[in-house]
């Protein structure tokens, strides 16, 4: 049963998933303030790139790697935020859009530094560092009845899980902070929220800002669990995939973006016989979704009566 559930295909699948919830939640703080932002997979690239380049050209380590690629995603994000602010709706949904193809175009056009549309293999792989770390004390995984593959994939799978937890429980507060209450303020009425005392200029660049950093993060995650990446890996196609995950689980709560990013993650690997049709797929799911349930599967009304189911039953 153990080797079954840490086959390598299992367990990649796995981490994908995870590192898919970090993009669907990167959407889905920008949507909580009312910005639909599809620039999430040019600050992935960015963060992958960032690095990508200073591991295998520079011998960093991978901490710092990831560090710089978060950082420098959230410094873009930044600046990209504050003139943003003038656009709305489908106007910046095509402006960040737009982004994203020209980190891309960029990518594929500077060859010296990033081999074009080659990409860039022999990143660090994150699981074999976490290997190495724990055999520099003597440690084996032969000794807790495992092989070094099955290790190494464990650790990757493990760590992301901690990572994604932590993170949804953050967004999970912050929706409950005053800042959550700020973000859901100028999603509902901006003109509103600012004759309140809202600084939606503030506020609004900090949503940005986050998803940025989020989409930086996981993309420099994903740079050393996959071990290479290419501009075709941040591609249109892509942003689609990511967008859906938190329009279909529901944009309206943070638990929405987990489910989006596992049930369609999941969707593809148990439908693999029309895996062809993979984006066919989301766009229907995208129009029955829009008709039948625009606010996706999960929202907050669904929340509150699991909650209050829950508390019924604890009470009994």
């Amino acid at each position: 049963m153990l080797d079954t559930l840490l086959n390598p295909y299992y367990m990649q699948v796995a981490s994908f998933i995870l590192i898919n919830i970090m993009l669907g939640l990167s959407v889905y703080i920008t949507l909580s303030s009312g910005q639909l932002s599809l620039g999430s997979v040019g600050f992935m690239a960015i963060g992958a790139y960032t690095t990508a380049l200073l591991t295998t050209n520079f011998n960093t380590p991978i901490i710092v790697g990831v560090l710089a690629g978060t950082i420098i995603s959230g410094i873009l994000g930044l600046l990209i935020g504050i003139p943003a602010l003038r656009l709305k709706g489908v106007f910046l949904a095509i402006a960040t859009l737009g982004f994203g193809e020209i980190v891309r175009v960029f990518l594929v056009n500077l060859e010296s530094v990033t081999n074009g549309a080659i990409g860039i293999s022999g990143i660090p792989q994150i699981g074999n560092q976490i290997l190495a770390f724990f055999e520099n004390f003597g440690f084996s995984p032969e000794a807790i009845g495992l092989q070094k593959n099955q290790f190494v994939f464990l650790s990757i799978f493990l760590l992301l899980l901690v990572i994604v937890i932590i993170m949804t429980a953050f967004f999970i507060r912050q929706k409950n902070s005053r800042v959550g209450r700020a973000f859901s303020a100028i999603n509902m009425d901006e003109d509103a929220a600012s004759s309140m005392g809202v600084n939606v200029t503030y506020y609004k660049v900090l949503s940005f800002t986050q998803g940025a950093i989020i989409s930086g993060f996981a993309g420099a995650l994903y740079a050393h669990v996959m071990s290479y990446i290419s501009p075709g890996d941040f591609s249109y196609h892509r942003v689609v995939e990511v967008l859906t995950y938190t329009v279909f689980g529901g944009s309206e709560v943070v638990i929405g973006a987990v489910f989006g990013a596992i049930s369609l993650t999941l969707l593809p690997e148990l439908l693999r016989v029309i895996s062809e049709y993979r984006y066919m797929i989301y766009g229907l799911l995208m129009v029955a979704m829009m008709y039948y349930r625009p606010q996706g599967i999960i929202d907050q009304h669904m929340i509150r009566w699991f909650k209050h189911k829950f508390r019924r039953q604890k009470g009994a």
